[in-house]
């Protein structure tokens, strides 16, 4: 039986700003142009209303240090496509979603939750669904001052899923 912390939910479609980074580190890269762009706009003061959702695309390749990883910003109506950043609407969906804590430094947590998940699905009522498989940022700060030290950040896994 497996030891993670797991909720059912559903996503509502969503409307949001795409932004794509590729190479050894496409993390980071797509990160930078998301602050640089949503920053001055003052998208970031509000995660409730912004959350960010991100992805492998493409997943990395053995022998290759070079991936693609896109992150996704729930923007309202109002909001345009800008130079190579573009809108998406995502249909949404039923998810089975646990926590990820990163520590610092230990990066290989994050491919072993994700299989933790995956067996999860495998012991469960539910089916795999063909749907974005997604990565939800955790603002840090709702640990308060309880943040432990070694913890680099935090991301919610999103497991599609159906009945």
């Amino acid at each position: 039986m497996s030891k993670l912390d797991v909720s059912i939910v559903k996503v509502e479609p969503l409307r949001a700003i795409s932004i794509w980074g590729f190479g050894p580190n496409p993390e980071d890269q797509a990160w930078a142009k998301l602050e640089a762009w949503a920053k001055p706009k003052g998208l970031l003061n509000d995660p409730e209303a912004h959350p960010i959702y991100g992805f492998n695309n493409p997943n990395p390749s053995p022998g290759s240090p070079n991936y693609g990883y896109e992150l996704w910003m729930v923007v309202g109506d109002d909001v345009e496509p800008e130079g190579d950043l573009r809108v998406i609407d995502f249909e949404g969906g039923l998810y089975a979603v646990t926590r990820c804590e990163v520590l610092k430094e230990d990066f290989e947590v994050i491919g072993a939750t994700w299989r933790e998940l995956v067996a999860w699905r495998e012991d469960s009522e539910y089916k795999a669904a063909c749907h974005q498989w997604l990565e939800k940022s955790v603002l840090l700060d709702l640990w308060g001052s309880e943040i432990p030290p070694e913890l680099a950040w935090a991301m919610d896994l999103y497991l599609p899923i159906a009945k």
